[in-house]
C-alpha cells in the first residue's frame, strides 16, 4: 500500500468518524435534557477526525515536497480541516451542542465529496504545474481556504438564525443577553419550549437564543473577511508574477469579488447603519451561497486561469 493509499484510507475513515459524530449530535439534540454523554462522544470524534486530516495534510506535504493545496481535493480536505478547527474553538467557548448539529452535515458533504465524487487521479499527489511552483501558493490559497471556513460558518448561523425565526422580525434589544453563554440559551429555550410555545417564557427564551446565534454569526464573519481580503490581495500580486496583471477578470476573480461585496455590505450594514436580525440574516445567508459558487461553481460552469487542478 503506498503513501497515497493510505491517505485515501484515512479520509475514508474520517468520512466513517464524521458520519459518526453526526449521529450523536443529532441524536443528543433530540434528547437535550439527558446527559451530555453523547454530546461528548460527538466532540470527541470531531477531534479525532481533525487529528486524522492533520495527518493526511501534513503526510501529503512530506511526501509531496510541497504544501497541499494543489488541487480541488487537497483544498476540500484542507476546508473541512479548517471548519472543523474553527468549530471545535466556537464550542469551547460557547459550550454549545446546537452548532456541531449544524455544522457537522456540511463538513460530512464536502469530505464525502472528495471521496466519494473525485476520481483516484484527481486524489493523487502530483507534480506542481508551473504557475503554482511559486510562494504564494500558501499564502493566497491558505487565505482563500481560511476566509471560507470562517464565512461559511458565520453564514450557517445566519440561516440558523432565519430558520428559528421563521423569517420574522425579532426585536433582538428587548433582552440583555450579552453575558450568557449560548448552552445557558439553548437550555433557557428547549425547557420553556416545554411550557408551550404560546408562554411569556418561551418566547424570551427563543429571543435569547437568537440574539446569541446573531452575535456570533456577526463575529466570526467580522473575522473572516479579513483573510477574504488578504487572500484577494495577495492573489493579485501572484496574477501579476505570474501572468504580469492584477486582474483579469477570471470567472474566479470576478466571484470573488461578488464574495467580497456581498460581506462587505453585511458588516457596513451592522456597523454604520445599526442593523441586525432578519435583514443581516438574509445578507449573510445570500453568502453562503455565493461562497459556494466561487469555490465550486465556476469550475464547474466553465474554465479559466484557476481551472488547472481545480484550485480554490
Amino acid at each position: 500500500m503506498d503513501w497515497n493509499e493510505i491517505q485515501n484510507f484515512s479520509s475514508n475513515i474520517v468520512f466513517g468518524i464524521l458520519l459518526f459524530a453526526l449521529v450523536a449530535y443529532w441524536v443528543n439534540l433530540a434528547l437535550f435534557r439527558n446527559s451530555n454523554l453523547l454530546a461528548k462522544i460527538g466532540r470527541f470524534s470531531t477531534i479525532i477526525a481533525n487529528g486524522l486530516l492533520f495527518f493526511i495534510l501534513g503526510s501529503r506535504w512530506i511526501v509531496a515536497g510541497y504544501f497541499p493545496l494543489s488541487n480541488l481535493y487537497e483544498s476540500l480536505l484542507f476546508l473541512t480541516c479548517m471548519l472543523l478547527t474553527i468549530y471545535l474553538y466556537i464550542e469551547t467557548k460557547t459550550k454549545s451542542k446546537l452548532i456541531g448539529s449544524v455544522l457537522i452535515p456540511v463538513t460530512l458533504l464536502i469530505n464525502g465529496f472528495a471521496n466519494l465524487t473525485l476520481s483516484p487521479e484527481m486524489q493523487k499527489s502530483s507534480p506542481l504545474v508551473p504557475a503554482l511552483q511559486s510562494n504564494w501558493l500558501m499564502m493566497h490559497v491558505s487565505m482563500m481556504l481560511l476566509s471560507y471556513g470562517t464565512l461559511i460558518i458565520g453564514s450557517l448561523l445566519s440561516i440558523l438564525f432565519l430558520v428559528i425565526s421563521r423569517f420574522k422580525e425579532i426585536d433582538l434589544k428587548i433582552v440583555d443577553n450579552s453575558s450568557l453563554p449560548l448552552y445557558n440559551i439553548m437550555l433557557d429555550y428547549y425547557e420553556a419550549k416545554l411550557v408551550g410555545p404560546s408562554t411569556e417564557i418561551s418566547e424570551l427564551g427563543k429571543i435569547k437564543l437568537l440574539q446569541s446565534i446573531d452575535n456570533w454569526s456577526y463575529r466570526i464573519i467580522g473575522l473572516g473577511f479579513p483573510f477574504l481580503t488578504i487572500g484577494i490581495i495577495s492573489g493579485g500580486v501572484w496574477a501579476n508574477e505570474a501572468w504580469g496583471s492584477y486582474w483579469s477578470w477570471d470567472p474566479k476573480e470576478t466571484w470573488a469579488l461578488i464574495t467580497w461585496l456581498v460581506f462587505a455590505t453585511y458588516l457596513h450594514a451592522r456597523i454604520t447603519k445599526g442593523w441586525e436580525g432578519k435583514k443581516t440574516a438574509i445578507l449573510g445567508g445570500l453568502g453562503f451561497f455565493v461562497i459556494w459558487i466561487c469555490y465550486l461553481g465556476v469550475n464547474f460552469l466553465g474554465k479559466g486561469l484557476h481551472s488547472y487542478g481545480w484550485l480554490s
